[in-house]
């Protein structure tokens, strides 16, 4: 089987089971679960999706700003002319607004696709340099092979409670050589502006690609730096990329490698393009298999990551760290499922991690370094099915993310 032969991932096959019965989707606050033991810890409910003008199946997490309004997407839903596609015929789905308000929360749906501005993102918007929302859909745009798009809000203060951001689309992905259905990957800002992003399919060989969009002449330009060929240098890069403090971009690719079960990469500029090497290749054993979500990094360019896992895999937390030149890699922590993180880790200011996992228990966790080793110090189930996205902290240490599926009036 080739690269290009392999299916959709697990995780997102969910998108054709669900388009039987109506889903009311959680979208949830963990209330200080960075403090003490899990057990003591609380959660609460702050929206439920009706897959309706709200949106439906958040499949990504949530990103902050500095007055504390979250910002997210909604997969689905939004779309009052029923289908947008073939992908998905409940909608092209929405960008969402989260507002405190005493004591509660206001949800507030500030856009929603309609399929040529694009449709069905699947990744979380960012907060640009400018302080404006940048994201992706997956599908739509010129071509329907995904957008990048920027929201901006209104000049002026609304007299509604629903009141529509401006949204631009960056890019429309062509086709197979610029890329095709940017995913979960988040994007990121170098200090010049530009944006850099990953597609899983498209580019040579259906394998997938690194881009980079340059402003230029008040629009943007697209720029491929690197065309995976679906051999030893990986596959699928389902997740974004980060830098590091000299620069170079890293990465993860879901499939490829010399095992075909995933590789961590580096891109490294050289003269007018990026040369890419695998830093390491996934065996599916003890390592994990199918690294889907991105990679974080800490002050001393050490890595974190996690694997999805497939075939009996089980799911691993993963560190990566510079050692004499080269790269040591260890599996902090193992989780009792097969499949597992999509969302990319965060870490707290005393260095433990936090994530998500897909299917299994819990869904929502934490690790702490302790002995020379990592310990499964908080957990937390029960707070929805299916989270793929991130979790994030406000400023007083409590966590938020989002579940995919779930809610009571899910059938």
């Amino acid at each position: 089987m080739t690269t290009a032969d392999q299916p959709w991932p697990v995780c997102c096959a969910t998108h054709v089971r669900r388009q039987a019965g109506k889903t009311a989707i959680l979208l949830i606050a963990l209330i200080g679960f960075a403090g003490a033991a899990a057990e003591a810890q609380t959660f609460t409910v702050l929206h439920n999706f009706a897959n309706g003008a709200d949106g439906g199946e958040p499949e990504a997490g949530l990103s902050m700003d500095r007055a504390g309004n979250f910002y997210g997407t909604a997969s689905t839903g939004g779309n009052s002319s029923g289908a947008c596609s073939y992908h998905n015929p409940r909608g092209c789905g929405t960008v969402f607004k989260l507002s405190r308000k005493g004591s509660g929360w206001v949800f507030t749906p500030i856009y929603t696709f309609s399929g040529s501005d694009g449709a069905n993102p699947q990744a979380r918007v960012i907060i640009g340099p400018d302080g404006t929302l940048y994201g992706t859909t997956t599908y739509g745009g010129d071509s329907n092979e995904g957008t990048v798009f920027n929201l901006r809000p209104p000049a002026t203060s609304c007299k509604s409670a629903l009141c529509p951001w401006t949204e631009t689309v960056l890019y429309s992905f062509q086709g197979f050589t610029d890329g095709v259905e940017p995913t979960f990957g988040d994007l990121v800002f170098d200090g010049a502006g530009n944006i850099y992003g990953t597609t899983p399919h498209g580019g040579q060989g259906d394998h997938g690609t690194v881009y980079k969009l340059t402003p230029s002449n008040g629009g943007w330009t697209e720029t491929v730096l690197y065309r995976f060929q679906g051999g030893l240098d990986g596959a699928t890069p389902y997740a974004g990329v980060v830098f590091d403090h000299a620069g170079n971009l890293w990465g993860t690719t879901g499939f490829g490698g010399s095992y075909n079960n995933g590789t961590v990469y580096q891109l490294v500029p050289s003269g007018d393009g990026w040369t890419e090497s695998v830093v390491y290749n996934f065996r599916g054993g003890s390592d994990g298999a199918n690294p889907y979500d991105g990679l974080i990094v800490d002050q001393f360019d050490n890595f974190y990551g996690g694997t999805f896992g497939a075939n009996g895999t089980k799911v691993k937390v993963y560190e990566l760290s510079p050692s004499n030149g080269g790269w040591t890699f260890n599996a902090l922590y193992s989780f009792d499922t097969n499949q597992g993180i999509v969302g990319k880790l965060a870490m707290d200011a005393a260095g433990s991690l936090y994530g998500t996992v897909y299917s299994g228990v819990p869904e929502v966790f934490r690790l702490t370094p302790s002995n020379g080793g990592w310990t499964l110090t908080g957990s937390w189930a029960g707070v929805g099915n299916n989270p793929f996205g991130n979790v994030i902290f406000d400023g007083s240490g409590n966590l938020y993310t989002t579940a995919s599926n779930g809610g009571p009036s899910e059938v």
